[in-house]
């Protein structure tokens, strides 16, 4: 057998093994807080990213989530759809819902995760109030495997008076959800969101690498942490107090980068270098770009505009760019606070790139 026919046989019991695990979820009754697409098909399959970003000044959010919909399908065209990430930026449950509506609408529910964010940027600009980014993950050369955990019990935990309490609930919540991922031999990143904002987030990524250990590629950001915006979305449903990891898996590639800054000029010169360190470890072409930005870094700046200016240099002007605004973010450590030899921590003040390539 040669080595070809050799991959693509392990690629299809690889299938077969999914799609049986999926069955058993949905009998065992687990179905509520763990879902899966079928395997990817095989090496050389498409992977598709696709960006969209609505800002509604009218406060429609049931209309902007399904027009940013409608435009994600557009812009995906035939390719199988795996997965919606959300970031928006609404004001309280019951506008976040609507647009959770509005979306679901036109995508089915089961595929949409997200969190609430503090706006949103992508290679067509930035938005704060009133809009919705979407990230569509297509392609059968692409499976995505999503997880919940839902009341970890640190919402109303401050870290100067229960850090103790806040790491060992953080720790076991992490470990619990990464547990619950279907893995594969080709995982290739876990998106980690969380009612968990810095420096909470960095005991959760801890648990985490309990189960996919301290070399795995993990990024992510915290949900806004104002009174009644603190939500995640597991298929198109919000929870506070709750974390949702997205096992990304398939034939591509991803390489990370994370920057610190606390100044106008340097949240402008840190993304550029950031940007440009995960484009050039990126292997092969690069199919897309995942960044998970500090709202705090966004508020020390001038113009919001300035630090996507600085980003579009590096990455060029059409690459697909997700990007939102947390109160916290995962990735790489810049290195004035990295300690350790993991890949990833949890942290404030960073923006964190990641480039999908192959």
């Amino acid at each position: 057998m040669t080595r070809c026919a050799g991959h693509m046989l392990i690629w299809g019991r690889m299938a077969v093994m999914a799609i049986g695990l999926m069955g058993y979820l949905a009998e065992s009754g687990r179905a509520e807080d763990v879902w899966q697409t079928p395997a990817a098909e095989g090496p050389g399959g498409r992977v598709i990213l696709r960006t969209v970003l609505v800002e509604d000044e009218d406060e429609q959010p049931m209309t902007a989530g399904a027009a940013a919909a409608r435009q994600l399908m557009a812009a995906i065209g035939d390719a199988p759809l795996k997965a919606v990430l959300v970031s928006e930026c609404f004001e309280d449950r019951e506008l976040k819902e609507e647009l959770l509506r509005g979306v679901c609408s036109v995508i089915p529910k089961e595929r949409v995760f997200g969190s609430s964010t503090y706006g949103s940027f992508t290679q067509q600009g930035t938005a704060g109030f009133d809009s919705v980014c979407l990230l569509g993950i297509a392609g059968d050369g692409v499976s995505v495997a999503a997880a919940l955990v839902t009341e970890m019990g640190v919402s109303k935990l401050t870290f100067e008076e229960n850090e103790g309490l806040i790491k060992e609930r953080l720790n076991a919540a992490g470990k619990n959800l990464a547990g619950k991922l279907r893995r594969t031999g080709h995982d290739r990143l876990l998106v980690l969101l969380a009612d968990a904002h810095s420096p909470k987030n960095q005991h959760l990524v801890e648990g985490v690498q309990q189960v996919v250990g301290g070399d795995f590629p993990v990024t992510g950001g915290s949900a806004n942490k104002n009174a009644g915006q603190t939500f995640v979305y597991f298929q198109g449903i919000a929870h506070a107090d709750s974390a949702v990891a997205l096992m990304l898996s398939g034939d591509f590639q991803v390489a990370l980068s994370g920057r610190k800054a606390m100044d106008n000029d340097q949240v402008i010169a840190t993304a550029k270098d950031g940007a440009k360190q995960a484009m050039n470890d990126s292997p092969g072409k690069p199919l897309g770009v995942l960044a998970f930005n500090c709202a705090g870094r966004r508020g020390k700046l001038q113009r919001p505009e300035d630090e996507l200016a600085a980003i579009r240099q590096s990455l060029g002007a059409d690459l697909p760019l997700f990007g939102c605004y947390c109160a916290g973010e995962v990735g790489p450590l810049d290195a004035s606070e990295k300690t350790g030899d993991a890949l990833s921590g949890g942290s404030g003040w960073h923006v964190m790139f990641t480039v999908l390539g192959r």
